[in-house]
């Protein structure tokens, strides 16, 4: 298993319409099939590809799709997603600047490191079996909102001082026991969890129409 964090817009793709967001993910990468240069994928290699957002847009798109996707409607998906739109209102300009970097940048490091087949004829681009064995979330934030990790952290927190009041006696917590706290502690860390199991089924790439991290702001 291969895990990466990564954060942070991306240089030399346009913002987002929506500032407010801050796109945060932790990328959870189970591999069982060799890369071209006889391995699995590192953990640096796997950052390295999903550190750019028009990469994991590709990623996204391919996911979802059932067969092979020709370059010209691939990026059109991604175009739409970059600016917000429908893909039928991408204006001509726009899709032929993102069609020319993914030919010239994104589609051939995919390519490098096996993650997707590009058939330079038919134009058409296509998963590995090294990206469907890939599961990709990305976690994203509001300017108000904290992550899984420090959420948990902060349960664990509550309990321990918990556990502390009761163990010494503090007023107001007298009348609890270890067995009270240890309930508390399983029914806020199972709600917790089947709450982030829907949350990250939603934030995996492929999973939805739009990419996780273009969620909108509630």
């Amino acid at each position: 298993m291969v895990q990466s964090r990564f954060a942070g817009s991306v240089e030399g793709n346009p913002p987002t319409k929506n500032p407010g967001v801050t796109p945060m993910g932790s990328t959870t990468a189970i591999t069982n099939e060799p890369s071209r240069n006889g391995g699995e994928l590192s953990e640096e290699e796997v950052f390295e590809v999903l550190s750019n957002r028009r990469r994991r847009f590709v990623i996204h798109a391919l996911k979802r799709a059932e067969k092979p996707i020709d370059v010209s409607e691939l990026s059109t998906h991604v175009t739409a997603w970059e600016r917000d739109v429908d893909p039928d209102e991408v204006r001509y300009e726009d899709r032929r600047n993102v069609y020319s970097t993914l030919q010239r940048t994104h589609l051939p490091k995919l390519e490098e490191k096996n993650v997707v087949t590009v058939d330079g004829e038919a134009n058409l681009v296509e998963p590995t079996p090294e990206l469907e064995s890939l599961d990709i979330y990305v976690e994203v934030l509001r300017s108000r909102e904290i992550p899984w990790s420090l959420y948990y952290l902060g349960l664990v927190g509550v309990t321990v001082s918990l556990l502390l009041a009761v163990a010494t006696g503090t007023p107001g917590f007298a009348g609890l026991e270890a067995l009270d706290v240890g309930m508390f502690t399983t029914t806020a860390f199972g709600i917790s969890a089947a709450a982030h199991h829907v949350i990250g089924r939603r934030a995996r790439l492929g999973n939805t129409e739009k990419p996780p991290e273009l969620r909108k702001q509630e």
